[in-house]
């Protein structure tokens, strides 16, 4: 299947018509064709944003909050024939998307058209001056949004539902290797009545629209999620031009397990947190660590519940483990099972890839658990992005802390114990944006996401996302 992009509301080839093949992961083969448009699609696209946003802007609250509630409606009515797609496209489990990822994109505009009605500014009365201070929170104007191949649609969504809510229009890149859920979201768009150039979708490279968008002269804020290196690289672009940037980027995540756990409860999240979308997700707990005095133990039944878990094929319904995003994605990981011993580290369980029968040709790798003893060790310093995580043992709190925050990246962590003190300690000494304890990914889309160090930039989520898609202004009047 081919698809276009979707600029000022209908759907078109790119100007140079030229296209790049997309993959479908569970099998190896081509399925279709995408743009691989240029700076003239981005400069195409950035008009229609421009001439739409005089009268989007000026759109009432209510009517905004009535298409974005419309397009979540749609997505829901569609969330079966979405999450094929997303699960064709990306390789993860359909169960997954169906669970997760399409209804998490509903509930983002949801959210958003929500919020945007009870999105308030501040007033300041200066007693004895005989004057008032009020705040004017305005769109920006035509923004960039550029999201990952991970949760395509889900971070899609993350981004563009707050930007279109708050009065902005849009120029969005979606990850070219997962190009498909993007596309069949702007059909959605046109059905639910969003006005022709509020959104524009233009799909390709990153190195020519992506660095189209994020170069553009008056495209003045820019949302990104992906990885660290190239956010620094859009930082250093980005920032001599005094935009407003929001970058989620890498995470080398720390799960922290004490022997005061409710270890049952401990152990399934353990196995969901470690390998959930075939760990390709930045807020998986990559780097376990585990009090001695149960590391024994639980190295036994983590080893065991893992090889239970199915690898297979995305649309087979009990499958835990799909095909991983593309044949290059797949050769990265291995090549980090590839140095483990290399590095004193002893493969547990996993690491080699799968054959699953009549998909011979997927990108399937198994669940790897591989013990270190050195946290500097590349395996536990570098953002590896797969179904594999180390183990380590640690002998008391000060040990956990300084092996939680020894690493460049400060995006999440999980603490497992029952102890208040621990808690509260930990949760304001773990070097990152977001600590969940005894549980993980539980989401309240009100609260501030982002990471710390080398994990990001700035926060999105609930009010912090609408405030960074404005722009603050304050009024003073004085009066007799």
């Amino acid at each position: 299947m081919n698809i276009q992009n979707y600029i000022n509301g209908e759907f078109v080839n790119p100007i140079q018509d030229n296209w790049l093949d997309n993959y479908n992961p569970s099998n190896g083969e081509i399925y279709g064709q995408i743009p691989n448009s240029s700076t003239e699609d981005v400069e195409k696209a950035y008009l229609a944003a421009a001439n739409a946003f005089p009268s989007w802007s000026n759109t009432n609250l209510e009517e905004r909050s009535s298409i974005l509630s419309k397009i979540a409606n749609l997505i829901l009515e569609k969330l079966d024939f979405l999450a094929a797609a997303e699960s064709k496209d990306n390789g993860k489990p359909i169960s997954l998307a169906k669970s997760v990822d399409i209804p998490r994109a509903a509930s983002n505009f949801q959210f958003f058209a929500n919020a945007i009605t009870q999105f308030s500014s501040e007033a300041h009365e200066s007693v004895g001056f005989n004057a008032i201070n009020f705040t004017l929170r305005q769109p920006i104007g035509v923004v960039g949004c550029i999201s990952p191949w991970n949760l395509p649609l889900y971070l899609f969504t993350w981004k563009i539902a707050p930007a279109i809510a708050a009065g902005n229009c849009v120029v969005a890149k979606p990850s070219e290797v997962t190009p498909m859920t993007a596309f069949l979201l702007g059909k959605i768009c046109n059905e639910a009545g969003l006005p022709k150039g509020v959104l524009n979708i233009v799909h390709g490279l990153g190195n020519q629209v992506g660095e189209a968008i994020v170069s553009h002269p008056n495209i003045k804020a820019i949302s990104f999620t992906g990885g660290t290196k190239t956010g620094s690289h859009i930082a250093k672009i980005a920032a001599p031009m005094f935009k407003k940037l929001s970058l989620e980027l890498g995470g080398k995540n720390p799960n922290i397990i004490f022997a005061d756990c409710d270890y049952d409860k401990m152990l399934a999240t353990t196995v969901r947190s470690s390998f959930s979308n075939q760990g390709q997700i930045c807020l998986c707990g990559s780097r376990i660590l585990v009090q001695e005095s149960i590391y024994e133990k639980f190295k036994v039944d983590f080893i065991q519940k893992v090889s239970e878990l199915k690898v297979g094929h995305p649309s087979d319904s009990d499958t835990d483990i799909g095909a991983l995003v593309s044949a290059a994605h797949l050769q990265k990981v291995k090549s980090y099972i590839d140095i483990a011993e290399q590095e004193g580290g002893k493969i547990l369980f996993g690491g080699k890839t799968v054959t699953v029968k009549d998909s011979e040709n997927g990108y399937y790798l198994q669940p790897t658990i591989i013990e270190v003893s050195d946290n500097n060790c590349r395996l536990n310093q570098e953002e590896i992005f797969g179904p594999v995580v180390t183990l380590m043992s640690f002998k008391n709190d000060e040990e956990a802390l300084s092996l939680a925050n020894e690493t460049k990246y400060g995006l999440s962590a999980t603490l497992w114990t029952n102890n208040l003190n621990r808690t509260m300690q930990f949760s304001q000494k773990l070097e990152t944006g977001i600590v969940w304890v005894n549980t993980w990914m539980m989401r309240d889309l009100r609260t501030p996401f982002g990471g710390q160090k080398d994990s990001g930039l700035g926060r999105e989520g609930g009010f912090e996302a609408l405030r960074f898609f404005t722009e603050t202004k304050n009024v003073c009047i004085k009066y007799q």
